[in-house]
């Protein structure tokens, strides 16, 4: 195999993953990393958790997070809730709207990546990830912070 091959591959997961995330958009009207807000609060003791909560597990920015909060609250899909007895405190929770938009959308290809991936043997998990380090240094971008979320949506700070 040729070096043109392997580029091909990289094409077809950035395409693959383009893709993906314009049909979840146009389909559910919802983003890919407002879907796996929605998916942690549904994961999340009594179906609510704190904006800090939900941007440490998408690792994602604090305005980031913000927009996708206001964005579902807009939509009905998750409501904040202010703490009993600490008013400064506020609980993000699934709403049922929120609930059911999930139960109708397909799992995501990072969802169905993982679980594939949770399959492999450490040897086939060490070797894989060999492989994108060699890459990620051949292109200068080992150092860059990236979420652990596939879309083709992210903010993009220069």
């Amino acid at each position: 195999m040729n070096y043109t091959g392997i580029i091909i591959k990289i094409r077809q997961i950035v395409r693959s993953i383009n893709i993906e995330s314009k049909k979840v958009q146009s389909d559910f009207g919802v983003s890919i990393p407002q879907v796996l807000c929605l998916d942690f609060l549904k994961q999340s003791p009594n179906y609510q958790a704190s904006q800090k909560e939900i941007r440490d597990h998408l690792k994602l920015n604090s305005s980031t997070v913000t927009g996708i909060i206001s964005r579902l609250e807009a939509k009905g899909l998750l409501a904040r809730l202010p703490k009993s007895g600490d008013k400064r405190i506020t609980y993000i929770t699934l709403t049922s709207k929120g609930d059911e938009l999930l139960l109708k959308t397909p799992d995501l290809l990072q969802q169905r990546l993982a679980q594939k991936l949770s399959k492999l043997t450490p040897d086939d998990l060490t070797q894989i990830n060999g492989a994108l380090d060699l890459l990620t240094q051949m292109l200068n971008i080992s150092g860059m912070e990236v979420p652990p979320v596939l879309t083709s949506e992210e903010d993009i700070k220069l």
